[in-house]
């Protein structure tokens, strides 16, 4: 008893193509890849910062993907809300790498470069904000 149609090699591979080549704002793509940083990141923490300060910064960057596609689907009298709830997880974002770097939990090229991907985040977001609330 079969649910599914079958498929072959070469159609599984397209469908899998099509997840991987979403159409994305460069923005979204980039906090995508932010993400990955920092679950690599954590990977490398003591139980105890994993479960807090790692769970924690994992949290916060997930939120801010969730605003920024919101804001890319809402309509543009509901975009700059979204947006203005990006930057502030965006800057929640940069305290927590911050402490990551005081307490010394992380290599520190690994925050360093980090942070700079938040930060380019954070004035892409900031333009998308002016372009929206200029309109």
């Amino acid at each position: 008893m079969r649910f599914f149609p079958r498929t072959n090699r070469c159609q599984q591979c397209q469908r899998a193509g099509k997840l991987q080549s979403m159409d994305t704002l460069p923005i979204i793509n980039q906090t995508y890849e932010l993400y990955k940083k920092i679950v690599d990141m954590n990977e490398g923490l003591s139980k105890r910062w994993r479960f807090s300060l790692g769970k924690s910064i994992e949290d916060t960057v997930l939120s801010l993907l969730s605003e920024l596609i919101m804001a890319k689907n809402a309509p543009k009298p509901m975009k700059a809300g979204y947006l203005i709830k990006a930057c502030a997880h965006q800057e929640t974002c940069m305290l927590k790498l911050r402490l990551f770097l005081e307490l010394k939990l992380v290599n520190e090229t690994k925050v360093f470069q980090t942070q700079a991907t938040v930060e380019d985040v954070g004035r892409q977001t900031g333009g998308w904000l002016k372009s929206v609330q200029s309109q």
